[in-house]
This record gives structure tokens, sequence and C-alpha cells, in this order.
């Protein structure tokens, strides 16, 4: 298992965009037998900072996921509509509450 948090900022004008192609990436996403969560998560008091949770079954699993269309179309799509580059976190389960995993 691989946890990914990805921390992304987005131009206050580009909020609907990079919404609308974030949520198309995140449900091809969540379709891949190697994810087992993809959750997108806007911060509650800056609407343009988000966080996106990708839980991964092997290490395997995520190069799989950058080698898929969808990615490539979002990566791609919504690199201007950053206002700073993203930044990613990896993590190792500790405790995972759900047993999907």
């Amino acid at each position: 298992m691989l946890i990914v948090h990805i921390y992304v900022h987005v131009k206050p004008e580009r909020l609907a965009d990079f919404k609308q192609a974030t949520l198309e990436n995140a449900r091809a996403s969540i379709q891949e037998p190697g994810i087992a969560r993809f959750d997108v998560f806007e911060q509650q008091d800056d609407a343009t900072r988000f966080v996106f949770v990708e839980a991964y079954r092997t290490p395997e699993a995520a190069a799989a996921h950058k080698a898929t269309a969808h990615y490539a179309k979002w990566r791609d799509a919504v690199e201007p509509m950053m206002a700073d580059p993203r930044q990613r976190a990896q993590y190792n389960p500790v405790f995972p509450s759900s047993e999907n995993w």
C-alpha cells in the first residue's frame, strides 16, 4: 500500500475549470484496479487549495496510474491553472481503517 497526498493551489479565476477536469480524472482513476481510494478535498477557508488523497494497492499501481491517458489529460490541462507547482508527499499506512485496502 502506498498513500500519496498531492497539494494543489489553483488560480482563483480557473477554479471551475480545475474542478471539472479534476472530477473527470478522479472518476476515471477510481476505476483503476490498483487504486483503493482517490479522494479530492477542497480547503474550507480557501477554495483555491486542494488536497488529493490517493491510496494505491502497490507502488507499481501508482506508476501505472501516471501512465494512463486520463492522468496525462488532467496533468496537461490543469498545469496552467495552478498558482504554484503542485507538491506531493508519500506515506506508508500505520492503521488503515478500511478493510477494502
